[in-house]
């Protein structure tokens, strides 16, 4: 599909021999958002792996859905995509939304995240996406970057407030 310059990667369509390292990575993804915020994101468990390979592996021939990953030999990283139609408590229109997209951390700062997302955005467009809507953790400043630079604004602002009060209360003195 996309060739890095200056790397041996390649963006390209998952498939079934690629689940696994699915699976790797999205137990990544889950343990740095735990890391950001351990009181809002899950924590990675041992079936943490083995949960996301099952629900990418589910998604591969989904039809409105769109899985990429970088090949560098080994898979060093993935973008998941699905093509959603209006969401009323959302307020929003026809839209694909980005639900992933992560390169392992021995592979980041050579571009890969870069030409996963673009070649992600290329395909939805293909596909007749009028838009790419995505969730972003407020920590990853990393991310928020990137995805400034290629075009996304800001248009919401998730805020979460634990209701149990075992955490400090920014209304009280």
């Amino acid at each position: 599909m996309s060739d890095m310059s200056g790397s041996a990667a390649v963006i390209r369509r998952a498939g079934r021999d690629d689940v696994r390292s699915l699976g790797r990575l999205g137990a990544l993804l889950v343990q740095e958002h735990h890391e950001f915020d351990s009181r809002r994101f899950l924590p990675a468990t041992n079936h943490t792996l083995d949960g996301y390979a099952s629900y990418l592996a589910s998604q591969l021939d989904e039809p409105d859905a769109v899985i990429l990953v970088a090949d560098a030999g080994e898979v060093i990283g993935y973008a998941y995509a699905a093509l959603e139609g209006y969401d009323y408590m959302l307020l929003r229109g026809p839209a694909a939304l980005l639900h992933d997209i992560i390169v392992d951390p021995a592979h980041r700062g050579r571009g890969v995240g870069r030409l996963l997302l673009n070649t992600m955005l290329s395909t939805l467009r293909s596909r007749g996406a009028p838009r790419v809507v995505l969730s972003t953790a407020e920590q990853n400043s990393e991310a928020q970057r990137l995805f400034g630079r290629v075009g996304f604004r800001r248009t919401m602002v998730e805020m979460t407030r634990e209701l149990d009060e075992s955490g400090p209360r920014r209304d009280q003195p």
